[in-house]
C-alpha cells in the first residue's frame, strides 16, 4: 500500500459503486468464458476489490482474480454504467505489488528487467543481435534437433519457434533516424519504436517508416525515447511506469511534430493514457495531455494522409484479428480495414467473434501460459472456421500469439500470421499519382 493511503484509497474503492452487477460484461470477458468462475469476470473482480477494501476479504483472496485478468478492456465496451475498470484493475495490481514479500534474488531480477532491460534501447538491440546470431549460426537448428527448447523455462521454447528472422547487427546500425519523402513533405511525424517491436520486429518498424515516407511524411525517431511503460503498469509497478511516461514526454517534446505514430496496439493504448498518471492541473498532466493529442496508430495516419496506392495484387484470403488495446482503449477500428480494402486481390473473411482476445496480453501468455492457451484455442477455433491463408494483426504480442496458434493447430504450411504494416508493404505501395 502506498505510504499515507488507506486500503480503500489505494484500491479506488469509490469507483466500485459504479458497477451495478448487471452482468453485461460476462459474455465479453474471455477469462469468464474459459474459466467459468464468477470471480474471474469483471463484475466478480470489482466485487472482490470492494470486499477487500471493506475488510471482508484479504489481499490474498484478490490476487488470483486480478492476476488472471487479461486487461483486454472488452468489458468497458459493453458496460452500461461506464465503470472505470481500467483504473480499478491498475489500482488493484499496484496495491498487490506493494504488499508482496519478495526474496532478494526476485527483487534484483525484477529491478533489472523493469528498470534496466526493457527501458534500454541498448539492451533491446543486444537481444535482437543475440537472436540473429542464434538463428544464423545453426544454434537454433541444433537446439530444435536435440529438443533442448522443450526444457526452456516459462514455455519460452514455444515462442522461440515463432520469432521472425532477425536483421544483422549491420542492418540495425544503418537505420536512419530521420527520413524525408521524395517530394514536398505533407506532414512531420515522430515514430515511437517500442521496446519489443524494435527488438523482435525491427523490419516491421522499418516498413512503418517507409510507409510514412511514401505517404509524404518526414519521419523522426527520437533517440531518447524509451519503453512505453505498459509492461510496468500491467505488473503493478505504476511508479516505474510513470517514470517511463515522463521520459517519453520529454523525448518527444524536443521535436515539433504533427503526429506521434506507433504501430503496436498495446503501446498506443498506454501512450494515450499518460495523462491518467498525473494529478490534474499539474504541469506534467498538461504536458501529458499535449502529448496524448498527437498519438496516432500508423493506420490512422496512413488513412488521414491518403497518399498511397498499391501496385501489386495480393491474392490472399485473410482474416483480421484486432488488437484489444487498439480497439477497446484507443478506439481505432476502421482504419486497418480501410487500408486492407485498398489492396488489390485481397479477400477479407471475418471471424464470428473477431474482438475476442487472443490471450497474449503483454506477458500474460508467459506468466499464465495454460490459461492463455485455453483462450488461444477458442480464438483459433474461430480462425479455422474462416479458413484464411493469413491472420492480420496490429500488435507484436498478438502477432506472436497468433503465430503460435497457427503452429499449435498444425497449420504452418498453409496459414501465416502477419502484421498489417508488412502486408501493406507486400502490396508494393507507392505515392498516389
Amino acid at each position: 500500500m502506498s505510504e499515507g493511503k488507506s486500503l480503500k484509497d489505494s484500491l479506488e474503492y469509490g469507483k466500485t459503486f459504479d458497477c451495478v452487477q448487471c452482468g453485461y460484461c460476462l459474455p465479453a470477458c474471455p477469462t469468464y468464458e474459459t474459466m467459468e468462475k464468477e470471480t474471474h469476470s469483471p463484475r466478480g473482480r470489482i466485487n472482490m476489490i470492494k470486499m477487500v477494501a471493506e475488510g471482508k476479504a484479504s489481499l490474498e483472496d484478490l490476487e488470483e482474480p486480478i492476476e488472471k485478468c487479461l486487461g483486454c478492456m472488452a468489458c468497458t465496451t459493453v458496460c452500461p454504467t461506464d465503470v472505470q475498470y481500467g483504473d480499478l484493475l491498475e489500482a488493484a495490481k499496484e496495491t498487490l505489488e506493494n504488499n508482496r514479500t519478495k526474496s532478494k534474488r526476485q527483487q534484483k531480477t525484477e529491478d533489472f528487467l523493469f528498470g534496466s532491460f526493457f527501458p534500454s534501447s541498448s539492451w533491446m538491440t543486444r537481444l535482437g543481435n543475440a537472436t540473429w546470431l542464434y538463428q544464423v549460426s545453426g544454434l537454433q537448428k541444433a537446439a530444435s534437433t536435440l529438443r533442448m527448447t522443450s526444457i526452456a523455462p516459462l514455455h519460452l521454447g514455444e515462442f522461440e519457434k515463432v520469432i521472425p528472422a532477425q536483421p544483422s547487427p549491420k542492418e540495425r546500425k544503418q537505420r536512419n533516424r530521420r527520413v524525408k519523402p521524395d517530394g514536398t513533405s505533407t506532414a512531420k511525424v515522430a515514430f515511437f519504436t517500442g521496446c519489443v517491436m524494435d527488438s523482435v520486429f525491427f523490419r516491421t518498424n522499418q516498413n512503418t517508416v517507409e510507409l510514412l515516407r511514401l505517404s509524404g511524411a518526414e519521419v523522426i525517431l527520437p533517440e531518447k525515447q524509451t519503453c512505453c511503460g505498459a509492461l510496468h503498469a500491467h505488473s503493478g509497478k505504476v511508479e516505474m511506469a510513470r517514470e517511463q511516461a515522463m521520459e517519453n514526454i520529454k523525448a518527444f517534446e524536443e521535436e515539433d511534430v504533427d503526429y506521434i505514430v506507433n504501430n503496436a496496439g498495446g503501446c498506443g493504448a498506454r501512450l494515450i493514457e499518460y495523462d491518467h498518471m498525473f494529478e490534474e492541473g499539474t504541469d506534467w498532466h498538461k504536458r501529458a495531455l499535449a502529448f496524448k493529442e498527437k498519438v496516432k496508430d500508423i493506420s490512422e495516419v496512413l488513412v488521414e494522409l491518403d497518399n498511397l496506392e498499391f501496385s501489386k495484387e495480393v491474392s490472399k484470403e485473410i482474416t483480421y484479428q484486432p488488437s484489444c488495446h487498439m480497439s477497446n482503449v484507443q478506439r481505432v477500428k476502421e482504419p486497418p480495414r480501410l487500408l486492407m480494402e485498398n489492396i488489390p486481390g485481397l479477400t477479407l473473411k471475418e471471424m464470428n467473434n473477431p474482438d475476442f482476445c487472443c490471450g497474449s496480453a503483454g506477458i500474460y501468455n508467459i506468466v499464465n501460459y495454460e490459461d492463455s492457451m485455453d483462450i488461444l484455442d477458442v480464438k483459433m477455433a474461430d480462425v479455422k472456421r474462416a479458413e484464411p491463408e493469413a491472420i492480420v494483426t496490429t500488435n507484436p504480442g498478438c502477432l506472436l500469439q497468433m503465430k503460435l496458434g497457427v503452429e499449435r493447430e498444425g497449420k504452418g504450411s498453409d496459414m501465416q500470421a502477419v502484421h498489417l504494416v508488412d502486408l501493406l508493404m507486400e502490396a508494393e505501395p507507392r505515392p498516389r499519382s
